[in-house]
């Protein structure tokens, strides 16, 4: 997909925030990743470690080109702008600040670019008490309440089984952001600097039930429940529905459904498929959202019914007669699932070290494209100091004699 083509970004990341520029890299743009000389050490995050580099940096990193700059010289920092002074977007994710204690703040880019728009992304943000708390991902739920703690059988507290919601959401906010920010530059010559804490995107994720929660805090009198049942007030979310009945999960004979009948149309449909009429007359429910909310007698009902067929049999039903349930899959039985094998074509590990899931966004007929396997530590070092910079040999030596580069290999045969 080239909807980006033209775009450049730098990129100043360490570990999961480079997803901000997957996205961007996905649709065509031009990536930059700007290393220390040591490196990002997602090259050996967590697991799994495929060939000896963890899937985290082939799948955040991928598409993306690495240099090797020492911000820490003044040499470094005069390839930064440069780079700066050529590019359209400067990313900086990391803790907020690392950047400006360089000397490079969104002022001094502006300098050099008034057009350049800069988006800052860390956990918590720029402001407030928790702005340069070390922390990882998984904190972000824990801060927005997405997830609670577990508990073992002898009484130890865990972390469960979730999607990380904050760390997915907020590179995903912050490429909005930069696009929304990158056409206002472009058709008014003027650069902006956005910034997106991960803790914020995972709250942002989940406003239903931290906007029911608020809202329950007004008298009952005001804030009530639906009116299918009978304005009583459930728990926020999903936690509302364990004990719904025409909205729930039941067993098939090889696994699980979702059914998703609080509609009274589609209650009528599913009784009428399974010639069980008796059940719509004796529980019709209402118009909407009724989800026969504790009939503990329905649902036993509704149980011996679906261990009956098969889940394929009933997707397959829902579909012929026109009533809503939907397949529960792990993320194993994902992979088989008839609908993910029409729309989603892996990326081959021969390409991007493994198999990948493709970006989300589809250009209607044309193929997905592949982007290129994430980059070794300053693997496009010579080519982009010669073919963006226009640096020869001589500027390329004495930059790196200055420091600017770090000990990264410079012979042409390297990148």
């Amino acid at each position: 997909m080239k909807l980006l083509k033209g775009v450049r970004v730098i990129e100043c990341s360490m570990l999961a925030g480079a997803a901000i520029s997957t996205h961007l890299v996905d649709l065509g743009a031009e990536v930059i990743k700007v290393e220390p000389p040591s490196g990002d050490y997602v090259r050996e995050m967590t697991w799994p470690i495929v060939n000896g580099v963890s899937l985290l940096h082939l799948h955040v990193n991928r598409g993306k080109q690495s240099v090797v700059i020492d911000l820490r010289t003044e040499a470094g920092r005069e390839v930064f702008l440069d780079l700066v002074a050529r590019a359209d977007v400067v990313i900086e994710a990391m803790r907020p600040g690392g950047l400006a204690r360089r000397g490079l703040d969104f002022e001094r880019l502006r300098e050099v670019n008034p057009r350049i728009v800069m988006c800052t992304i860390s956990g918590y943000g720029d402001t407030g008490p928790y702005r340069d708390l070390p922390s990882h991902g998984i904190a972000y739920d824990a801060w927005a309440g997405i997830i609670r703690p577990a508990q073992t059988d002898d009484g130890f507290a865990y972390i469960p089984e979730h999607v990380s919601i904050g760390m997915n959401a907020g590179p995903l906010y912050g490429a909005l952001g930069i696009l929304a920010a990158l056409t206002n530059a472009r058709s008014t010559g003027e650069g902006c600097h956005i910034e997106i804490a991960q803790a914020d995107a995972a709250a942002a994720f989940d406003w239903l039930r931290i906007e029911s929660a608020r809202a329950y805090e007004r008298p009952e009198g005001e804030v009530t429940g639906n009116q299918s049942d009978e304005y009583e007030r459930r728990a926020p979310g999903t936690a509302g529905m364990e004990e719904g009945v025409r909205y729930q999960i039941y067993e098939s004979s090889d696994g699980f459904i979702l059914l998703m009948c609080s509609e009274q149309k589609f209650w009528r449909n599913l009784c009428q498929s399974i010639d069980r009429a008796d059940l719509f007359e004796r529980w019709p429910g209402k118009q909407c959202a009724d989800h026969a909310q504790g009939n503990r007698e329905l649902r036993s009902e509704l149980r011996g019914v679906f261990r009956t067929r098969t889940t394929a049999a009933w997707v397959s039903a829902s579909r012929e007669h026109d009533f809503a349930l939907a397949p529960v899959n792990d993320t194993a039985t994902l992979a088989r699932d008839p609908q993910f094998l029409a729309r989603t074509r892996w990326m081959p590990q021969a390409t991007l070290g493994a198999d990948q899931l493709p970006n989300p966004i589809k250009i209607v007929d044309e193929p997905v494209a592949v982007p290129a396997l994430a980059p070794s530590l300053g693997e496009h070092q010579r080519s982009l100091l010669e073919t963006v910079l226009a640096y020869d040999d001589d500027r390329i030596r004495g930059l790196r004699d200055r420091g600017a580069f770090g000990s990264v290999d410079l012979r042409p045969e390297a990148g």
